[in-house]
């Protein structure tokens, strides 16, 4: 088939390059406009259009998915299909119904859990043990489109946000790719999604990273995970934000009080809704990441707790 690729972040790079070693024809990608990026906030394009400049396609970076030029372009190529892995725009009907077989998206959740521009962080934050990745056909409703397949990915004790996403893209290529070859093959159906089971998982900002200390010890660490590396969890420290790394767990410390400080000479602890954490690395406002341990030895003055 001949495939238009959409997606932008450097987590749609391996489906790119799954589709590129394929069977099918990828004739062009789309993806955001140039952002600013780096100390110097220089205009810099996206991970997969530098991909697919080093791989001789035609980049499209339409500033919104219904502009004429773009969507008279797209007809022109003539794709059958369109795959899709965090492309970050909405697609308006008049794109859905250029490709015959539709645009087929890769998304990092099992369906319909957390539909939404976040779910991986989501997953984290809920608790949840175990998550995936669907395939399925982009509808005007926010991933609700019918499925083609699935797999799972069980959420390991110590992952992040990012370390999970990035699992989740190497396994989800090859579904997407055999996604694909079942639709030239006809050997595939998209299957309605089950009305039961439906979560969102919205866009995390930077208000939605600050850690509340009175929740259980379990929340304050997948939290802190599920909002690593962006937008980066963080607690107040007095009047200004501290940014949190990766804590340990401490069940056997049960007498502090949520955002209770206390250094000690091996460990900095804090107190939650249950039992204490162990700070790993900290980074104060305008200073490297740090361990807890070298930031606390630092402080002229020890606050009482934080989060206030």
């Amino acid at each position: 088939m001949r495939l238009v690729f959409a997606g932008t972040p450097k987590a749609a790079l391996s489906s790119l390059d799954a589709l590129l070693d394929s069977r099918h024809e990828v004739v062009a990608v789309v993806t955001r406009p140039d952002a600013p990026a780096g100390r110097g906030r220089r205009l810099t394009p996206s991970p997969v259009a530098q991909r697919a400049v080093g791989a001789g396609l035609e980049v499209l970076k339409p500033r919104r998915p219904g502009d004429a030029d773009f969507l008279a372009r797209l007809t022109v190529m003539a794709p059958d299909a369109c795959p899709v892995v965090a492309y970050g725009a909405l697609l308006p009907p008049e794109a859905l119904d250029i490709p015959p077989r539709g645009w087929v998206n890769l998304h990092f959740s099992l369906l319909p859990a957390w539909r939404g521009a976040a779910p991986v962080q989501h997953a984290l934050m809920a608790g949840d043990e175990v998550t995936g990745a669907t395939t399925f056909r982009i509808v005007q409703q926010l991933d609700a489109g019918p499925t083609y397949g699935s797999l799972t990915e069980t959420i390991r004790p110590d992952d992040t946000a990012g370390a999970l996403l990035q699992r989740l893209a190497e396994h989800g290529a090859g579904l997407l790719a055999a996604t694909l070859d079942g639709l030239d093959d006809g050997t595939i159906e998209a299957r309605p999604q089950p009305e039961d089971g439906v979560s969102l998982a919205p866009k995390l900002t930077v208000d939605d990273a600050e850690v509340d200390w009175s929740d259980p010890a379990f929340g304050v660490d997948r939290h802190i995970r599920g909002c690593t590396p962006a937008p980066g969890a963080w607690t107040r420290w007095g009047s200004r934000r501290l940014k949190l790394g990766a804590v340990s767990l401490r069940a056997e410390v049960t007498d502090l009080a949520p955002g209770q400080l206390v250094i000690g000479r091996r460990a900095t602890l804090v107190g939650t809704g249950t039992h204490a954490v162990e700070l790993g690395e900290v980074q104060a406002p305008g200073k490297p990441r740090i361990a807890a341990a070298d930031w606390a030895r630092g402080l002229r003055e020890v606050p009482a707790r934080l989060g206030s």
